[in-house]
């Protein structure tokens, strides 16, 4: 059901309001990673309590996705984005001015809520607004900021730490979000037509479970993965999840309709991302501290570098929308993207602490495209293959995959790395440094060489991962066997374009 302010509703303002979150949101991610050393320095803080200022909003911002998506369906669409922008907003405001690190890691908490609510709706408002040919390019364009957020946080925090200190980073990202809601007035508000009971204890019950599995990753690296304390927060969060399992099944009104899940084409493409958190992410986060601290790069240079990954990001989805409207099947593009990840990840294997830019130019664009492509294409197949009313429940499930695979990814990914550097070293401390890009460390040909041996480990298991994933996804694809004994190859290979356009 959707609900039109006469004469108010502009679908080309809502795109850019959602847009202008889409970008925001990723950035608070990669743009505070770079803040980190300055906001050590003037809040006379280190280690975990550091961290935190990253890990507190990835934690909340993983665990309320799929409870504000299917908030959304039931109280609107639009109420949910501006509330999760308002709450990301005084978040980040509040971050700016924290005197503390620990009221800075709350209001980084808040932040990660807010930004929740912001990616569960803002995907269903898209999908609810636009229609066809016009989805796919909305959805294109969805992936283009996200990666252009992701992209240029580092870079647009980097002048605005050096230029006005690590506090306006975060008040730049209030500001942004505060633009985005001056146009809130002009988009459509749609809700299910049935609006149950929210199911409290279904929500609950899916936060903490959420919520610990992530905290456990997050603090494996720091505790050891056979502590009691992580191997407790671990079981119970998995335990917490199967139990929400059970009573969405028996809930009339669940927080996530078990059928979503079934549907095996839908669960496929909430898989994507999955993948992209290992063939991209990884190398989004770990790349930079190779460079700096085994092939002694400046992180000015180190940044540079990594525009040759980045950029596909920002030009490759409206192609791959535009090539889906004429007919492409979204199921071969998301193959091709996933193929793209393993070799991109393989050819990478390449690099050495002397290595060119030029060696690794080529893995890298190969990688930056394939995340392009994938996401260009991913969010909006998958939201064609769900009913309108389901739509911020679908987001919100789409989303906790991309945003929980990743949180715990790269935490396993970086235990992965220091275990394997430890090796080479002979001290878990020192690899700890040299994993992290520590620069004091750094210009050692030992210490370079452990790196090197541990990131190719690292880099052939992604590889591995990605091509079983493309191999999985492309099967799961497949159209149902009903269809497919009456089907024509091409017909078969078109359905999912028939979905999206």
């Amino acid at each position: 059901m959707t609900t039109v302010p006469p004469g108010r509703s502009r679908p080309a303002i809502t795109l850019v309001v959602v847009l202008l979150a889409f970008v925001t949101v990723p950035m608070s991610i990669s743009g505070a990673a770079v803040a980190l050393p300055d906001i050590g320095d003037d809040l006379h803080t280190a280690g975990a309590p550091l961290q935190w200022v990253m890990n507190a909003y990835n934690l909340t911002f993983a665990s309320f996705m799929l409870v504000t998506g299917s908030a959304a369906d039931l109280f609107g669409r639009r109420r949910a984005f501006a509330t999760g922008a308002s709450v990301f907003a005084v978040g980040s405001l509040a971050a700016a001015v924290a005197p503390g690190i620990v009221l800075l890691d709350i209001a980084r908490a808040l932040s990660g809520i807010g930004a929740a609510g912001v990616f569960a709706s803002g995907g269903a408002i898209l999908a609810t607004t636009f229609d066809g040919a016009a989805r796919t390019r909305a959805f294109a364009a969805l992936g283009s900021a996200a990666g252009l957020g992701l992209a240029a946080g580092p870079t647009l925090s980097g002048w605005l730490v050096g230029a006005l200190g690590w506090r306006a980073t975060f008040g730049l990202h209030a500001a942004l979000v505060a633009v985005a809601l001056a146009g809130i007035g002009f988009v459509a508000e749609s809700r299910a037509p049935q609006r149950p009971r929210l199911d409290v204890t279904g929500a609950v019950v899916f936060v903490a479970g959420l919520g610990l599995l992530v905290l456990g990753a997050v603090q494996g690296p720091e505790w050891g993965w056979a502590s009691p304390g992580v191997l407790a927060l671990l079981v119970v969060g998995v335990g917490l999840l199967v139990f929400f399992v059970v009573l969405q099944s028996r809930s009339a009104a669940p927080v996530l309709d078990l059928t979503l899940v079934k549907n095996r084409r839908f669960f496929a493409l909430c898989m994507v991302p999955v993948v992209s958190t290992f063939g991209f992410v990884t190398l989004l986060t770990y790349l930079p501290t190779y460079l700096v601290g085994a092939s002694g790069f400046s992180a000015e240079r180190a940044g540079t570098v990594l525009l040759l990954m980045t950029a596909p990001v920002l030009l490759a989805p409206p192609l791959s929308g535009a090539l889906v409207n004429r007919g492409v099947s979204p199921r071969v593009l998301i193959t091709v993207s996933l193929v793209l990840f393993a070799g991109g990840n393989a050819w990478l294997t390449v690099i050495e602490s002397d290595s060119s830019v030029a060696a690794i130019a080529g893995p890298l664009l190969m990688t930056g495209l394939g995340a392009g492509i994938s996401f260009g294409v991913g969010d909006g197949t998958a939201m064609s293959l769900v009913e309108p009313e389901q739509a911020g429940m679908a987001t919100g499930f789409l989303n906790t995959m991309r945003i929980g695979s990743e949180a715990i990814v790269i935490a396993v990914y970086g235990a992965v790395l220091v275990s394997l550097i430890s090796t080479r070293v002979g001290s878990q401390e020192l690899a700890a440094k040299v994993a992290a890009g520590d620069q004091s460390v750094s210009g050692s040909g030992v210490l370079a060489d452990g790196f090197t041996h541990a990131l190719h480990i690292a880099l052939y298991g992604t590889a591995a991962v990605c091509a079983v994933g493309a191999v999985a996804i492309a099967v799961a694809l497949a159209p149902p066997r009903r269809d497919t004994a009456a089907a024509t190859p091409a017909r078969e290979d078109a359905q999912l374009s028939t979905e999206v356009a």
